[in-house]
């Protein structure tokens, strides 16, 4: 990826992602558009990864793990009583990545971004309630690019949309705020859809337990956001107490196999969220091949988003037939998200 490539995709990252989101990032992801040798730094990221989180993540980290600078000075989440971006703000930022090059590098060879965000369970608590409508079977749980596997736990958290009503599990300690738009609400279901069975795949683990593990899982979540890094926290103490099967390799090759283990009277559901846009045009293909070859041998809906457009999509299989619904957009947080379908 040569450098007008790697700027504009710090320009869009300003503009979609964090406009409106983070003020830091927007801020830093602007001017590193424009500035040669930290573009040049991002060369050093291997294909198929998204650059800015890649980058920014890769420096949070480092503050988090200790490193002094005053770039700490900036970051919410290091000092509460932060600065405010000034004009110092970039050049505090480009010296911690020079005086830090080495560490960085390393980092971004070597670390991925696999960011926890248990909040997407807002979206995918309707969906899988609006299948379970559809099936009236326990659900079979396939998540592909897992990481931690916090997202595997959606049926133990619970949640709330703008009411006094809430749904999931009443009990939890983890509680899910979003919020839906659409003229029709989701079939949100007051008891919460059977699950037969849990496994996430990935091609790296992260182990909650591994300190640098979890330390890299924070550095993926954004200085300002204190409520998502209250959330995580709360979703790693959930998941320490619900342990989910995590497998560590490529989930399209195993997909046939894993399906091979379930049984007959489960449903099949395959779904991930946000890590599409990391899968090569042969690998999604690949995919949604062997998604057809197994719907002509029994039911499986297919969960996801970031595929061909930012959009979350349902695309299933009964009895042999395929269906295609877009359940609408998201935000990438999950703070809210459209529901279109009838």
């Amino acid at each position: 990826m040569d450098k007008s490539q790697l700027s504009l995709r710090f320009k869009n990252f300003a503009e979609l992602e964090c406009k409106d989101s983070s003020k830091l990032y927007e801020f830093l992801s602007v001017n590193v558009s424009e500035d040669d040798e930290l573009l040049e730094l991002c060369s050093e990221i291997p294909s198929g990864q998204p650059v800015p989180n890649l980058l920014l993540g890769a420096v949070h980290y480092l503050l988090l793990k200790g490193e002094e600078h005053c770039l700490r000075e900036y970051y919410p989440s290091i000092n509460k009583q932060a600065r405010n971006i000034d004009d110092e703000t970039f050049v505090y930022f480009k010296g911690f990545c020079k005086s830090f090059r080495e560490e960085i590098v390393t980092l971004l060879k070597s670390k991925l971004v696999q960011t926890n965000e248990v909040r997407r369970c807002g979206y995918l608590y309707p969906v899988f309630s609006y299948i379970y409508s559809r099936v009236e079977k326990p659900l079979a749980l396939i998540e592909i690019g897992t990481s931690a596997g916090l997202q595997l736990l959606w049926d133990k958290y619970r949640y709330s949309y703008g009411t006094d009503v809430t749904y999931g599990d009443e009990d939890s300690s983890v509680q899910i705020i979003s919020e839906f738009k659409g003229e029709n609400p989701p079939p949100f279901l007051s008891d919460i859809p059977p699950v037969a069975s849990k496994v996430g795949v990935d091609l790296h683990i992260n182990d909650l337990r591994n300190s640098e593990d979890y330390l890299w899982l924070k550095s993926l979540i954004w200085p300002e956001h204190q409520d998502r890094m209250e959330l995580f926290e709360s979703a790693v103490r959930c998941f320490k107490e619900n342990p989910v099967e995590l497998i560590e390799g490529d989930g399209v090759a195993l997909l046939t196999g894993l399906v091979d283990t379930i049984p007959e009277d489960s449903v099949i559901c395959i779904f991930h969220t946000h890590v599409a846009n990391q899968m090569s045009e042969d690998i999604k293909y690949t995919l949604l091949e062997k998604i057809k070859k197994i719907g002509s041998q029994r039911d499986i809906f297919h969960i996801y988003n970031n595929m061909w457009d930012r959009k979350l999509h349902l695309d299933y299989f009964m009895d042999g037939l395929k269906y295609n619904e877009t359940v609408g957009d998201t935000d990438g947080h999950g703070r809210w998200f459209e529901w279109d379908i009838q």
